[in-house]
């Protein structure tokens, strides 16, 4: 078990990779991840979990996608929270910033099930050691 704070925004700065998450702490069964976020993600969905997010920094938009198909957006200012419920698909984008999420260990970042090919700039990980 670790034993020491780990300071935020160090860790931030020691990576630059975008929506490749890094694992700050566990709690329980589930990992506090960070990431930097540019670009879009890919549509995606977790069955079995919630995602938790908090905008550390930036602007992180998550557009959802309902049953029916039809799309709406969120849009997350720093400070801002959102919770996407399990099984609603989801893309998040950004144009710059920040994100820590709350995700059960072993959870991958592109979901599931994802919708297309995983663009360049997306890491499909369960997350990485922070170094």
């Amino acid at each position: 078990m670790n034993m020491k704070p780990v300071n935020v925004s160090e860790a931030l700065a020691s990576f630059d990779d975008v929506y490749s998450p890094r694992i700050v702490a566990r709690m329980n069964d589930y990992d506090v991840r960070i990431a930097h976020a540019k670009g879009e993600h890919v549509w995606h969905v977790h069955d079995d979990t919630d995602e938790f997010f908090l905008v550390l920094d930036g602007r992180f938009d998550i557009a959802l996608r309902d049953a029916g198909g039809r799309e709406t957006t969120v849009v997350l200012h720093k400070g801002d929270t959102f919770v996407v419920p399990r099984g609603t698909e989801h893309k998040p984008s950004s144009p710059g910033g920040s994100i820590l999420m709350f995700e059960p260990s072993g959870t991958v970042t592109t979901g599931d099930r994802h919708e297309g090919e995983i663009p360049d700039n997306v890491d499909s990980t369960t997350g990485h050691q922070l170094t």
